[in-house]
This record gives C-alpha cells, sequence and structure tokens, in this order.
C-alpha cells in the first residue's frame, strides 16, 4: 500500500484534520523551513552527544531517545504550537476534554543497522479496548529525511478503527517518507511503528504527542519542566504543560505554587 494523505505546508488545516480522522493519519510536507529545523538541531546537539543506544528491543538497542524537549529547546516549542498541529488536536480531541495536554516530547534517532520496531498503539498505556475516541495524538517531526530505506515510520491506514484483536496484514502497512521540515500526524489509537534503518546514515525525528486532559500524561511534564522555565513559557505553553484546571480536575493555589 502506498502512503497517500500528503500535504503541502500551506495546506487547510481542516483538510489536514479531515484527513487525520478519516484514516487515522496524514504528513505534512516542508511544514517548516530549513532555518526552524536547524534551530531545533542546534538546540538538541549537547543531548545527542550524550545520549546512548537503548537496550530493550521495543525501544530499539541502536536507537537514541531523550526526552523533556520543551525543557530543552525554544525551537521545539515552536514546533508544539504549529497552527495546523494544533487545528487536528483540536478537531481529534476537543469533542472528548474540556483542554488537551502535552503528553510525551522526545527524540528517535535511528542508527545504520537498527532493527524495525514491533507495530503498535500508542494508547496501549491506558486500559481502554479498540475502537475507540481518539485518546492522543502524536506528531513526528522530520529532522532529517524519512525514507523507506532509513526507516521512516511504519503505518497502517485506517486501523484507528480496528478492534483490539485484528492484525494487520503486510500490504497494509506503508512506511513514511518524507523530506526534513515535514510531520507526520496520527492518533494513537493508528497501528504504527519505527521502521529498520538499512541505510547509512542515521534517521531523526522529534516526537510531540498530545492527550485528553482528563487523561494522565506519558511523560510527567510538571517535574520535566523547571519551575524558573515555567515561568518563561507562553500562556498557551504553560496551558498545554498542565499549568490550567480541566474543569475542576488539576486545580492549585498559584498563592503557593507559583507558576
Amino acid at each position: 500500500m502506498e502512503l497517500k494523505n500528503t500535504f503541502a505546508g500551506d495546506a487547510r488545516p481542516e483538510t489536514v484534520a479531515a484527513a487525520v480522522a478519516e484514516d487515522g493519519y496524514a504528513v505534512v510536507r516542508d511544514a517548516v523551513d530549513a532555518d526552524t529545523v536547524a534551530a531545533v538541531k542546534a538546540d538538541l546537539a549537547p543531548y545527542f552527544a550524550q545520549a546512548h543506544d537503548g537496550h530493550e528491543e521495543f525501544y530499539g538497542k541502536l536507537t537514541k531517545r531523550f526526552g523533556a524537549l520543551l525543557a530543552k529547546s525554544t525551537a521545539v516549542q515552536t514546533l508544539l504550537v504549529h497552527p495546523t498541529i494544533l487545528a487536528v488536536a483540536d478537531d481529534a480531541l476537543l469533542p472528548h476534554c474540556v483542554r488537551y495536554r502535552v503528553h510525551y516530547t522526545g527524540v528517535m534517532h535511528l542508527e545504520p543497522g537498527e532493527t524495525r520496531q514491533v507495530l503498535h498503539r500508542d494508547i496501549g498505556v491506558y486500559p481502554i479496548a479498540s475502537p475507540c475516541p481518539p485518546l492522543t495524538v502524536a506528531t513526528m517531526w522530520a529532522l532529517s529525511d524519512f525514507t523507506r530505506e532509513n526507516g521512516g515510520t511504519r503505518l497502517v491506514p485506517g486501523s484507528h478503527r480496528w478492534s483490539n484483536d485484528r492484525v494487520p496484514e503486510p500490504e497494509e502497512v506503508v512506511a513514511t517518507e518524507m523530506p526534513a521540515g515535514s510531520v507526520l500526524i496520527y492518533t494513537g489509537n493508528t497501528i504504527h511503528g519505527g521502521g529498520a534503518n538499512r541505510a547509512e546514515s542515521p534517521r531523526s525525528g522529534v516526537a510531540l504527542h498530545y492527550n485528553l486532559g482528563w487523561l494522565r500524561q506519558e511523560e510527567n511534564q510538571y517535574l520535566s519542566i523547571a519551575p524558573e522555565t515555567v515561568g518563561k513559557l507562553s500562556p498557551e505553553l504553560q496551558a498545554l504543560t498542565g499549568r490550567e484546571a480541566h474543569d475542576a480536575l488539576g486545580v492549585f493555589d498559584p498563592r503557593v505554587i507559583p507558576v
């Protein structure tokens, strides 16, 4: 099966959102310019140098991963509030919550020789059977070109509507191919997984996920971002990281716990 739902960077956000709702995913090519990609890479370069390859099969034995990206990169913060991404998250998540949150932030850097990841759903962290409403929206931002050869994310179009017991056939799996600066968007109930890197160079991506505001976030944003850093974030980013109550959930006294 070939990858479809590929849009130009200036595509109408509602068109992208409709594709995600219909097939569980979309790709926006050249969503940000080369300068933005360079700024993200520059911000994260020291952490790449310190990161080690993984040791677990699921996370990849030749994959470098690290999180807490909002505390490490102002350029990543701009990716998080990209208008098209927020339009998709609004469409997918707001019918089921008052507001959504940052669920996870992380780098996934596949070295040559990495094997493909087992196909899975991100919502597996929650005890809810599929099919179900979208609990999360995920983005994978390409810091390098994504190809079939270097491990571009594999996914199964339409699987966000499947029950837990349906297993995809090989011909139902597609590989994400997109240039650096592009973004793959998919709902957390869409079956997907990292590909095998058979190329001679790494494949790097930044994963930024969003979840329903009444669910526990996968990455603890309250501990990942120091208080002094939180104060420098825009009100929009502060709300996304959880510094705003979800109706009556998560209330606090700012006189005791300053934002």
